[in-house]
């Protein structure tokens, strides 16, 4: 008995950090706040949805672009950078099967945080031409609850390369 007690200990904070599900409510509504950052913003230009994912200290780290802090710099660096940039028209491309998620919890077991890890795609195509391929990168992504739900906190982009 003492040892079914023993494996139940160690087994039960396993299970409960693990990666979530696909069909976890959780895994769903950051899958779905992903496609608002990307395919809304990122590839569409649509960057008001930004204002309802984006938080207010929100940090991006990219390991070719540097550092942008705050929820306006990072707008505008949108703008300027993806939406505004002559003759060049950018799509991001999340890699099928690749995003993971994994909660965060405090001491009191309360969910706190969603770390998001994946793999994305980058295309691009100059002055109306066909798409050509970009790089591929991994990206992580912690998004926080905080009072008007949860937002995207800190971004890391790294390990760029170019798509084979």
């Amino acid at each position: 008995m003492k040892t079914i007690k023993f494996l139940v200990w160690l087994l039960v904070p396993a299970l409960s950090f693990a990666q979530l599900d696909p069909q976890n409510e959780h895994y769903r509504m950051i899958m779905a706040k992903d496609s608002l950052l990307f395919e809304l913003s990122f590839n569409q230009c649509q960057n008001e949805v930004l204002q309802d994912v984006i938080s207010e200290d929100f940090e991006f780290y990219h390991d070719q672009g540097g550092i942008t802090k705050g929820k306006q710099s990072f707008i505008e660096s949108i703008e300027k950078n993806i939406c505004n940039f002559p003759g060049r028209k950018s799509r991001r491309e999340l890699v099928a099967g690749s995003t993971e998620i994994f909660p965060l919890y405090q001491n009191d077991g309360t969910l706190y945080g969603l770390l998001q890890k994946g793999e994305h795609k980058f295309y691009f195509s100059m002055n109306g031409g066909p798409e050509q391929k970009g790089s591929i990168a991994l990206f992580s992504h912690l998004w926080i609850k905080e009072k008007d739900g949860w937002m995207l906190q800190r971004s890391y982009s790294y390990n760029h390369g170019p798509q084979q």
